[in-house]
């Protein structure tokens, strides 16, 4: 009502209690039935401290006209009366829409809620078995299973109990409906029930006594057959029981559904029986039982029927489940339930979802189950299935710090009570925070957040949420660092027996060593310790995350050694938020970069830096290769600066190559698999060229001076010249040279052959930096031939005596190093050759194609699987290289774009120029890329080159997560991860490859 077009009183007292439709409220208000009430003080105060005033007053006004007419004034007259009445009705109805629909059509359960004694505080089993005793069908048994979780919720908003008191009580509730069921469906059936023993397990949360307002009921039935009775009958009898009491509890009705009984978790799922006997569970378990399905039992109980027969399967699974951690493949299957991923998660909905989103719900109890499994074959005191329980007995045990069990335990309570105050409004089965500014506001308030609700729940969310990601890992690993340092006299901690299972279980091969490592880093009371165990609690579990945990971890050891007394170093990795994650990776992915790192640690300094992995130019290099040449005293001095260039750009290209492939927790792995090839073969072709640049002009220096008598260029041949070095390549090149104007011939041979062998000796000598390896055997007349030729040699032998293999071989060949206007004569003295007028003739086609063959056949090496030898294999590199190649030549006079040295731009060329269809481009370039990651990969990992996927099972599995492959299921003994996947998807890549090569190559 307005007045002279000012609001009410009572429209701003509506407003100012916390109405966000004050008009409609005083509609209701105005209403006949609510006349003695209407200005009432309490009623409006009460509202106001409820989390939806309006839900409430309109739940409480069609609660009111449902009561008979002589009913309606004695509700309103306790409601004004009874404080605990007022406070439990109406904070249900502020925040319950469903359980207010539920009053409305059964007015009088309003009146389970006037009672207040001491037992009605805090009921179990046995008090909810007396609420629901008068049900004899699936209707009554709905009707008052809601008048009991009336009861619940009302406790549960006016803070009577606590989240986990309220899903405590709605695991019991839970139960006595199952007995009511169980009961209802043996009344319906006496012949059956008079045959069989029927014990019902529960599982997941009801089973850890831990139930949501709206959840599956997740359960294992176990059957067996009264004395004297057939088994096969009674098992009959007992699915049909069963059966029926989950049709009781999960059909919908008039009065809707309760929930589905979920019997999924049985062996064997969904395909195997709905009931076996104890025996058939046993036998089960014992041989082929997975990882997974332990973790389940873990929150085993019997609940229903039976009761010697549930206990008697409790007894008989319990061991299995406290033993799990001893199976072979514990700690395969363990690092892959550690890596839950969120795929399955619409992308949409992942920043809301409470259960499975990033530190969310799920997160706590996996970590709570998997340290109970590690560790609760040795400590039964872990023996809980509920979650909070066992995250207590945790901390009491000295398996988890006792400050990281306090933040998880208040994170975990505050994520569960948003999750119960969503799934009650409507009663539905959901994880997903409401994205409405209402919805989020009833939340905030129903929280106790009044200032700002959605404002302060969103922070309150995404605070525990934080808490939860940050220390869900950490839980792992910092008791493993209290162990060693042994900082505080008296305080629980892991015994090294523990810790040493712990490592285990997380994939450590060598736990004694790896607590050694520890004991090392972390001990004592120096700022140096103290920063390195906020460090690696989250560093072991990245090292974790790789394929040798016990490599990254020794390898940050010797790292920590070297640079432990500098200022910037642990500084860099506790500030420089990717620093030490992407140091993790770089360590324990592999023996290249580390090698490359402890070489020269303070490269360590480029992981922190966000511009640090960005491959420099060949200009860039260049500068800083000459300039350390041009300051040292001699040509060995300048050549080994230029080497120390090399491997710092190395380990820059390699670390980034891994992180790329990787991904951390902040930025995917790049979806490319062809630019991180690019990348690689760009960064070490330009690093090669401008270190054999500084060799060169370290060699002409030392004898003489600013010039040599003869002009001298250094030509790239193959993977050189293509731009497509891996790291352990060779440099194959041809050397050129042309006399100085007046010099003698034989003079200028003389000095170039000296550069050349001063050259490939400087870079040759043994040191901390890998070698650079200069292969000249692509030279006319290969290693019979002169090893540098004038130009105008060169263009007598090309013009009289080269043959087709050389020409495809000058493909390739782009200037590196020297003399840029003689290498640039040399190209264009090479052009008519590698792309002949009008094409190759038939003669040289069939001369190329015999070649290759021949190749095949002769030089894959002796008892190497042609199916996966990456550089001569089927489907391999040569055969897409000799592909593209060959149309090069045959089609390069016409079309410039297969003008190019490099593979994939060439073959991109054909594909553009109609030479080749686009899926054969595809099906080619993606198996090249493939085999040349392979051989990245291989380098990366083993330290040394190899054309082929290594037989160690845990190099096969370092290769595999560098490629994109996950960890897999199999023994501790093979470690190999996905490598099964991994090589069946090559030879599938690789022979579609084959097929195209089969049509373009050989004309098939």
């Amino acid at each position: 009502m307005t007045v002279s077009g000012r609001r009410s009183s009572t429209f701003t007292r509506l407003l100012r209690h916390g109405f966000t439709d004050p008009s409609a409220a005083e509609r209701l208000l105005g209403l006949p039935d609510m006349a003695s009430v209407r200005s009432d003080p309490v009623l409006l105060d009460a509202l106001g401290a409820v989390a939806d005033p309006d839900l409430a007053l309109r739940g409480l006004v069609r609660l009111v006209e449902a009561q008979p007419p002589g009913e309606r004034q004695r509700l309103l007259d306790t409601l004004i009366t009874a404080k605990p009445l007022r406070d439990r009705l109406l904070g249900v109805l502020g925040a319950s829409e469903a359980l207010g629909d539920h009053l409305a059509r059964h007015p009088r359960d309003w009146q389970v809620l006037v009672t207040y004694e001491a037992a009605d505080l805090h009921p179990g089993v046995a008090e909810f078995e007396l609420g629901l005793a008068d049900a004899t069908d699936p209707v009554s048994l709905r009707v008052a299973y809601r008048r009991c979780m009336l009861a619940i919720a009302a406790r549960d908003v006016c803070g009577t109990t606590d989240v986990s008191e309220t899903a405590a009580e709605l695991a019991d509730l839970a139960t006595a409906t199952l007995r009511a069921a169980l009961a209802i469906a043996r009344t319906s059936a006496p012949a059956d029930a008079a045959q069989c023993r029927l014990a019902v397990i529960a599982m997941g949360k009801c089973g850890g006594h831990e139930l949501n307002y709206v959840s599956d009921v997740d359960v294992i039935f176990v059957g067996e057959p009264v004395n004297g009775a057939d088994e096969s009958k009674a098992m009959q009898a007992a699915t049909r029981l069963a059966s029926h009491l989950m049709r009781i509890c999960s059909e919908t009705t008039i009065e809707g559904t309760i929930w589905p009984v979920d019997a999924n978790l049985r062996p064997e799922g969904r395909n195997g029986p709905l009931v076996r006997t104890l025996s058939s569970h046993v036998a089960y378990y014992q041989r082929w039982a997975k990882t997974w399905e332990f973790q389940a039992l873990l929150k085993a109980l019997p609940v229903a029927g039976d009761p010697a027969l549930g206990e008697d399967y409790i007894e008989a699974v319990s061991p299995m489940v406290w033993q799990a951690a001893e199976r072979e493949n514990f700690v395969a299957d363990v690092q892959k339930m550690r890596r839950r991923v969120v795929d399955n998660i619409p992308a949409a909905q992942v920043e809301r979802e409470l259960k499975l989103g990033p530190g969310g719900l799920r997160d706590v109890e996996f970590a709570v189950q998997l340290l109970q499994l590690v560790h609760g074959r040795s400590d039964a005191t872990l023996h809980s299935g509920t979650t909070l329980e066992a995250l207590r007995a945790l901390a009491a045990g000295g398996y988890v710090g006792r400050a990281d069990a306090a933040q998880l335990d208040a994170a975990y309570r505050f994520l569960r009570a948003m999750e119960h105050r969503i799934q009650l409004f409507r009663l539905r089965r959901t994880h997903l925070v409401p994205e409405e500014e209402a919805d989020l506001r009833r939340l905030g308030r129903s929280l106790g957040l009044r200032t700002d609700p959605v404002a302060e729940l969103n922070k309150e969310w995404k605070r525990h949420a934080a808490v939860v990601r940050r220390l869900h890992e950490k839980l792992f690993y910092r008791p493993l660092l209290d162990a060693v340092a042994q900082l505080t006299p008296g305080e629980t901690r892991l015994s090294p027996k523990a810790a040493g299972q712990r490592l285990e279980a997380l994939g450590y091969a060598d736990p004694a060593a790896a607590l050694r490592h520890l004991e090392a880093l972390s001990s004592g009371v120096s700022r140096k310790a103290a920063i390195q165990r906020t460090l690696l609690p989250v560093l072991l579990g990245w090292f974790a995350d790789s394929a040798d945990p016990d490599a990254g971890l020794l390898g940050f050891r010797k790292v920590s050694d070297a640079l432990g007394k500098t200022p910037w170093y642990l500084r860099l990795l506790r500030d420089e938020g990717a620093a030490a994650e992407n140091l993790a990776r770089v360590l324990s992915a592999g023996r290249l970069a580390p090698d490359l790192l402890l070489r020269a640690p303070e490269a360590v300094a480029l992981l922190g830096d966000p511009e640090g992995l960005k491959p420099r130019g060949r200009e860039h290099l260049e500068q800083e290769i000459l300039a350390a040449v041009g300051r040292a005293d001699t040509a060995e001095a300048a050549v080994a600066a230029a080497r120390g260039v090399r491997r710092r750009e190395l380990f820059r290209t390699a670390a980034a190559d891994l992180i790329g492939s990787y991904g951390t927790e902040d930025s995917p792995a790049e979806a490319d698999p062809g630019a991180l090839v690019d990348r690689v073969g760009n960064a070490v072709t330009d690093l090669n060229a401008a270190t054999i640049s500084g060799a060169l002009r370290a060699a002409v220096r030392e004898q003489w001076g600013d010039e040599l008598p003869t002009r001298f260029a250094v030509i790239g041949m193959g993977r050189f010249g293509g731009h497509e070095l891996s790291y352990g390549s060779d440099a194959d090149v041809l050397f050129v040279h042309e006399p100085r104007e007046g010099v003698d011939e034989q003079e200028a041979s003389r000095a170039a052959n000296t550069v050349v062998t001063e050259m490939r000796r400087l870079l040759q000598v043994p040191t901390a930096d890998p070698p650079l390896l200069i292969d000249a055997d692509l030279r006319p007349e290969g290693k019979s031939g002169p090893m540098v030729r004038t130009l105008a040699s060169y263009e007598a032998y090309y013009r009289r005596w080269s043959l087709v293999w050389e020409s495809q071989a000058l493909l390739r060949a782009e200037p590196m190093a020297g003399d840029a206007e003689l290498a640039q004569r040399f190209i264009d003295l090479v052009d008519p050759l590698r792309y002949p007028a009008e094409g190759l003739g038939d003669d040289a086609v069939r001369e190329i194609r015999r070649l290759k063959a021949r190749m095949e056949s002769e030089r894959l090496p002796r008892g190497a699987d042609p199916t996966l030898h990456t550089k001569l294999g089927r489907g391999g590199l040569s055969d897409v290289e000799w592909t593209v190649q060959l149309l090069q030549m045959r089609h390069g006079w016409a079309e410039p774009g297969l003008r190019t040295t490099r593979t994939r731009e060439a073959l991109a060329a054909a594909h553009a120029a109609g030479l080749i269809s686009t899926e054969d481009a595809q099906i080619l370039d993606e198996a090249w890329v493939l085999a040349t990651r392979v051989r990245n990969g291989v380098m990366l990992v083993r330290g040394r080159p190899g054309d082929t996927f290594p037989s160690d099972g845990r190099e096969l599995a370092a290769v595999g997560r560098y490629l994109g492959y996950g960890p897999g299921e199999t023994g501790r003994e093979l470690h190999v991860g996905h490598s099964g996947d991994m090589l069946d998807d090559y030879r599938r890549i690789t022979r579609r490859a084959r097929a195209v090569v089969e049509v373009l190559f050989y004309g098939a």
